[in-house]
This record gives structure tokens, sequence and C-alpha cells, in this order.
């Protein structure tokens, strides 16, 4: 790392222009497919209800300082930490926790762009079912015709099964993400986020419409808010804690990122709440979206991770329309995946423009390059190198292939640190009368937010750390 911090030109042309950037990175896989499998598995109502505490005691401080870092450092995130730690008369070690977050954030982008491979792949196997469905006159009949419910099923294994499959759609989404993010903020990501957050939200409103229409709402519904308080067990209560910081992208430094990226304004209080309000929302919506079509057809919520891939397209086939609606449903999930994907690959990527000095295409194709060739190995974990365990001298890691093993340590362990550092940093380092310039809050909120990330954060997240690390506390 070199000596002095470059700092980027670059900004937002508006405060809505962050917002909905800021929407889009935290918006994503975790909101439309990890939460309802958790809410689905931990028995609906208490887990949701406590995962909304979560949101705003906990993601919302902590969304509140990552955007402040950047918006007071003005650079990538190490370069940020390192001008508000100086400012404050700390030390500049602290900038450690920006490149925590940065490795993170290149870590996990290579396996998402794995995943979210998939989901371009049953876009165009919905898309060729739509297809066929209008050629042949009937374009609203159930998706995937003639199909059993065995054969259903057994094309995520026949995927999982083609090195050469899951390699193509992990190139291309890869490809796209990059594309994106080399053309810089106003140009690329700025640009991305005006068209695509719009259309996300018309296709989530669209479906959940369609789920109440077409589904058993009231029984989603009375899944995910009325809570049966005996289910909130430890275990239920840690996955909400750790939901809360993964859905709202908290740890991998993207909020200080894209912080650093405005330009003019001080009301960072008001900005921060409308992410977090916006990204609970749409986590609750694609619950909203996915229960009333498990339940109508008398499928099982707490299917688990194989929710969106095999038990929603045997959903839509037994339902009206859910040839058309099947498709728009993997549509809506790989534009959350491509907002999100552009936010991951530009941590890196502006840390090698702020702290190499490199232009942004050189960035953007080292990191995305790199990124690119770790999904490699991801994606052959599920064949070729199958019984490969890449931890497997950690007894935490020692049944887990590449990709798991690669999500489980950023998740377990790199996003709770990079928070838990966030939270000491900015509760009894950081100085006072820069936090309230910078954020624009008044004294009372300002006194709560200090006492938020000062006390309440650092706790919760060392409750995560270390039962991530030790399972067997909460005896799993």
């Amino acid at each position: 790392m070199v000596a002095t911090t470059t700092s980027t030109s670059e900004g937002w042309s508006s405060r809505s222009a962050f917002i909905l950037a800021a929407v889009g990175a935290a918006v994503g896989l975790g909101n439309i497919w990890r939460f309802p499998t958790l809410a689905g598995e931990s028995g609906g109502g208490a887990f949701v209800i406590f995962y909304i505490a979560c949101v705003f005691l906990l993601g919302l401080p902590l969304v509140l300082s990552e955007v402040f870092i950047g918006k007071a450092g003005q650079t990538d995130a190490v370069g940020s930490i390192r001008r508000v730690a100086a400012q404050s008369k700390a030390s500049p070690s602290w900038a450690i926790f920006g490149g925590v977050g940065a490795l993170a954030a290149f870590l996990i982008v290579s396996f998402y762009s794995v995943v979210a491979g998939w989901v371009l792949y049953y876009a165009g196997i919905m898309g060729g079912d739509l297809v066929q469905a209008i050629l042949a006159g009937d374009p609203f009949r159930g998706a995937l015709a003639g199909e059993s419910q065995d054969q259903i099923q057994q094309r995520l294994s026949d995927m999982f099964a083609s090195p050469g499959l899951l390699l193509g759609v992990h190139f291309v989404f890869m490809g796209l993400t990059l594309y994106i993010v080399a053309r810089g903020v106003s140009s690329g990501i700025e640009k991305a986020a005006t068209y695509l957050m719009p259309m996300f939200f018309v296709l989530l409103v669209g479906l959940v419409l369609y789920g109440a229409i077409e589904g058993d709402i009231g029984q989603a519904a009375a899944f995910l808010f009325t809570p049966d308080w005996s289910k909130l067990t430890p275990q239920v209560m840690n996955s909400a804690l750790g939901q809360a910081l993964f859905s709202l992208s908290l740890g991998v430094a993207g909020l200080i990122t894209y912080g650093s990226y405005i330009k003019e304004g001080s009301g960072l209080g008001p900005t921060s709440a409308l992410i977090a309000v916006a990204d609970t929302c749409v986590a609750l919506l694609a619950g909203l979206m996915i229960f009333p079509i498990v339940f109508a057809v008398g499928l099982d919520p707490a299917a688990g991770p194989t929710l969106v891939f095999q038990t929603l397209p045997f959903a839509f086939q037994t339902m009206p329309g859910g040839a058309l609606f099947g498709f728009l449903f993997f549509v809506l999930i790989l534009v959350a995946a491509v907002t999100s994907s552009i936010s991951l690959l530009e941590v890196p990527t502006a840390w090698g423009i702020g702290e190499r000095g490199w232009s942004r295409p050189k960035s953007a194709l080292i990191f995305g390059g790199g990124a690119f060739l770790m999904g490699i190995a991801c994606l052959l974990g599920y064949n070729v190198w199958a019984d490969v365990r890449p931890l497997g001298f950690w007894s935490l890691f020692a049944d887990t292939d590449i990709l798991d093993t690669v999500d489980g340590f950023t998740g377990k362990v790199m996003l709770p640190v990079g928070a838990l550092l966030t939270s000491i940093f900015i509760g009894w380092k950081a100085d006072k009368n820069l936090l309230l310039t910078t954020t624009g809050l008044s004294p009372l909120a300002f006194g709560i937010w200090r006492f938020l990330i000062a006390w309440l954060c650092p706790l919760a997240v060392a409750i995560i750390l270390t039962t991530g690390l030790f399972p067997s506390i909460l005896g799993t």
C-alpha cells in the first residue's frame, strides 16, 4: 500500500442517485433469497419481528457510521478511515478494518457471481418456457408444462454437475458487473441504479400482487407477522442478528465507498434511515411475494436454500400465468443480484484507485478478473473438486465445499469483525464535533446513535462473531 491516498473526483449527481445506488447495494440475494429462507426455517413471525428490531437498533447505526466515514473521508474505504482517524487524533492503524472490508467484498463477489449465474440460468430457462407458451398460443399457462416435479428438481443437480454451464453463466454475470464498474460512478454505477432499481420495485410490487391474487396471502401474512414466541430460540435470534448485518451489506465497506461519492449536503441521518427502511421493506415484500405461492400449492415454507430453485419453479407450474410470472420472478432476483455485485466489486476497485493510483478500468479489471478466477474454483467445488475442503483442518469448515467455505468464512468472521471495528471506532475514537457536523443529526438523535453504536452494536456483533465461530454455545 502506498503512503498517500488519492481522493476521487467522482460523485453522485444527486441525493436520490446515492439513495438508489445504496439501496441497490443493500438489496440483493440476501433479501430475495436468504431472508425468506431463514424466515421459513425459523418459524416466521417471531424471527421477522426480532429481525426488524435488529435492523433499526443495530443495522441503522452501522449504516450511518459507514456513510459518515465515506462522506468525511472522500476516498476509498481504507483512505477514508485513515483520514477520519487523523482528524480524530486516533491511530492510522484503524484503517485496517477498511482493508478487511475490501478483502471481504472481493471474496464475496467471487462466489456471489457464481450464485447469480444460477439465477441467470433459471431466468433463461423460464424465459425460453415463456416463449414456448406464447408460440403455443397460451401465454398465461403454468410454467414448465409437461415436466414432473422430479424433473424440475433434478435441473438444479444437473446444473451443478456441468462445469461448462456454470462457467458460462458466471462469465456473463461477472462480465456485466465489471463493465458497469469500469465505466465509473456517474456513467456506470449511477446509471445502472437509475434504470435497474425502478425496474426492480415495479417487478417486486407486481409479483406481490400476483401472489396476493393467485396465492394464499392470508396464511402468508399470518406466518410472517404473527409471532410464536416459543420459536424465538437463541439460534433464531442469532440468525436474525446476522441477517440484519448481511442484508444491509455491512462490514464490507460498501457504504463507506458509496458514501465517499457524496459531495454536498450533511443530512446523513434521514438518508441512512431511508436506506434501512427500504431494505427492510424489500425483505418483507419478498416474503409476501414468495410465501403466498408456497402455501397456495401446499409446499413447505421451510424448504431451505432450495426454495427458490426447486420449490418455486414447481409452484409456478401449478399456477395461472406461471410461465410469465416465473420468468419475471427470476428477472427480479437477477436485477437485485446485479446492483449488489456492482457495489461489492466497487469496494476493491476504489481501493486500487485510491491506494495504488491505478486507473478505474485497470483496477476494475484486476479485481473483477481475480474474482472471476476465484469464482471458477468455487463452481468447480460442485463437481470436479467436490471433495476439496479448503479449511478442512478447521472443524467449523470440515465438511464445507469451496464456495460454502468462502461464504462461511466471510460471513462468520470477516463481516462481523469489520462491523465490530466500525462500531468501536465510531463509538469511541471518532471526533464528536466531526461526527456532529458531518451527519447533521440533532442533539437527541446524535445521543441515541452514539449510545447504540458505542454500547449495543459492539455487544451484539461480538455475540454474532463468537457464536459463529463456536456454534456449540447455542447448542448447534
